[in-house]
């Protein structure tokens, strides 16, 4: 089928008599489920509460035909003013976190944020997770990115993850079958859909363990613009350099367009002091883009996800 609003509508409906209409949107703000509080309306938003859920609303994806899409909590990603076509699925059901003590592994739902992971690691004296302590994404984006920090990524811990298929299939897949790479994995590539994933931890003193997330959250509150709504990390580490000091050293910081403008306190980062539109954070990055490859002859490649309409 065409994407027209007649499909639109009809999926729509199909998901509402499924799903309830509680766990289905129409026209739902994307500003109100991104770090960056911008973005225009989703077509449909469905947030399921079980797999089998979220097993259904692939199916009906791919009955209808339309465009889709899962969001996790709308770090990385910029949505578009002009809003997302199509089926937008959020898991905002599904963030349960469980530790087995007997095995030292943590289970972590998709929609789990992966820095209540590290949290819950830390209550169960369990050590791996540190790294992650900081970092503003879900436990399905962590795993689609192979998400890391401060010397750590999830690929150093994770055991297993299970994912829907984008035919609908719930499978499992094990840490050497996920291709996990620099901020990739075959996650991405075959758009899987991580509805849990299960970390292999080891047995560690509690006190050392909250020493380090401690150090490396005073080191991200005291060099990130976190006062802001943003992006987070805008861009890739370009081999041999580092992004921010390259932005930096261009005198960029503190410009940008509306009200988006490069972070004086991390050049690294563009926030949004108010009410900048997607298009002011696009421009914005454009302009940095551009700036650093005529002075330094770098491609700076963005880290951020960009989707939807102008």
């Amino acid at each position: 089928m065409t994407n027209t609003i007649d499909v639109i509508e009809a999926a729509y409906e199909r998901l509402a008599a499924v799903l309830g209409d509680g766990l289905v949107k129409r026209n739902e703000p994307m500003s109100r489920h991104t770090l960056t509080k911008m973005g225009g309306n989703a077509d449909i938003f469905a947030a399921p509460e079980t797999f089998e859920q979220a097993a259904q609303v692939v199916a009906i994806q791919k009955q209808f035909d339309i465009p889709f899409m899962i969001l996790g909590n709308g770090s990385n990603l910029i949505v578009r003013d002009g809003g997302i076509r199509g089926l937008v699925m959020h898991f905002k059901h599904l963030q349960s976190i469980t530790v087995d003590q007997q095995s030292l592994t943590l289970r972590a739902q998709g929609g789990a944020n992966i820095k209540e992971a590290s949290r819950s690691a830390l209550d169960y004296s369990l050590t791996g997770l540190e790294f992650a302590c900081g970092i503003p994404g879900t436990i399905g984006g962590a795993m689609v990115m192979n998400a890391g920090a401060y010397g750590g990524e999830v690929k150093d811990v994770i055991d297993y993850v299970t994912i829907i298929t984008p035919e609908g299939e719930i499978k499992r897949l094990y840490k050497e079958e996920l291709e996990l790479d620099y901020r990739k994995s075959i996650i991405g590539r075959k758009r899987y859909i991580v509805l849990e994933a299960v970390f292999q931890l080891a047995e560690g003193d509690p006190a050392v363990i909250k020493e380090k997330m401690d150090d490396l959250t005073f080191q991200r509150e005291s060099k990130q613009p976190l006062e802001y709504p943003s992006v987070g990390s805008v861009f890739k580490r370009p081999p041999g350099y580092f992004a921010g000091k390259l932005i930096q050293d261009s005198g960029l910081q503190g410009k940008g367009y509306g009200d988006a403008e490069v972070s004086t306190k991390h050049a690294g980062f563009i926030v949004n002091k108010g009410e900048a539109t997607a298009t002011d954070y696009l421009r914005t990055i454009d302009m940095v883009q551009r700036t650093v490859k005529e002075n330094f002859g770098v491609d700076l490649e963005l880290e951020a996800k960009i989707v939807g309409e102008e």
